[in-house]
């Protein structure tokens, strides 16, 4: 397996034979709601991929329909042929481009694709709306990965995955928002994931080289460091790694020899 960092959400991720972009924001800017005064941002450096030099995809996966997960300008450039597994609310928007392979998922609900199945599960309430964390595992190979971009929901989590998870992805730094609270789990809720699916290897994501403008980056309050999760980890006396690529790195992660 081999997981490749591009930056914040947007991950490179080649298992059981296919590669999977996921949350993939490859064109500047990255702007809320069409609303430029409110929240837009750049990358800070070039990214090891834009939609003209990426690999062949097999699959695009798409957690939420936040312009941060489902990027429309970016969507716009890639093969609309490539199947795509999102979320309903990411569908909706993925459809509207004229994608013609859209499979939408519910949590509980799972897409075969080859030797990958791909395992929606219940992920953060967003505008009313839950959206999706997934599981992926190869089921030749077994190695499985967690993906969830912004909270990890035990309670909805099948026990069928506890224990059996090679990399889990998911933030570490927490983000308060005016009005609404925690919207983005930080260390204490990421130490709470690796004490219950026990992952071989943990992963941050939502960790971004960006510039934001707007009102909105002004007005969120950050929770926690990379250094105070690592430090919280290695005290935790748990088997779990952590690793830290950064942005163009690519992890290869060997399965366990049995």
């Amino acid at each position: 397996m081999k997981l490749t960092r591009i930056d914040l959400n947007s991950w490179l991720l080649e298992i059981a034979g296919l590669r999977v972009l996921i949350d993939p924001w490859l064109v500047d800017p990255l702007v809320f709601y069409g609303q430029p005064w409110l929240f837009s941002a750049s990358h800070l450096q070039p990214l090891v991929y834009t939609p003209a030099t990426l690999p062949k995809i097999d699959l695009i996966l798409i957690s939420q329909g936040l312009d941060d997960h489902c990027h429309k300008p970016t969507l716009e450039k890639l093969d609309r042929q490539i199947p795509v597994v999102a979320s309903p609310t990411a569908a909706k928007i993925v459809k509207s481009l004229g994608y013609t392979a859209v499979c939408s998922l519910t949590p509980g609900q799972t897409e075969i694709l080859g030797a990958l199945n791909i395992t929606a599960v219940t992920g953060a309430p967003v505008q009313g709306q839950v959206e999706n964390g997934y599981f992926l595992k190869d089921v030749e190979s077994g190695e499985t990965v967690y993906y969830e971009p912004h909270w990890f929901q035990s309670e909805k989590v099948t026990a069928q995955f506890q224990g059996t998870v090679d990399v889990a992805i998911a933030p570490i730094i927490g983000q308060v928002f005016p009005l609404l609270g925690q919207v983005i789990m930080g260390s204490t809720e990421a130490m709470h994931l690796i004490q219950t699916l026990h992952p071989r290897v943990f992963v941050p994501t939502s960790l971004g080289e960006i510039e934001a403008r707007g009102i909105l980056p002004m007005l969120i309050r950050s929770i926690g460091s990379v250094e105070e999760f690592s430090d919280r980890l290695a005290a935790s006396g748990l088997k779990t790694q952590l690793l830290l690529p950064a942005a163009g790195e690519t992890l290869a992660i060997e399965p366990i020899k049995l």
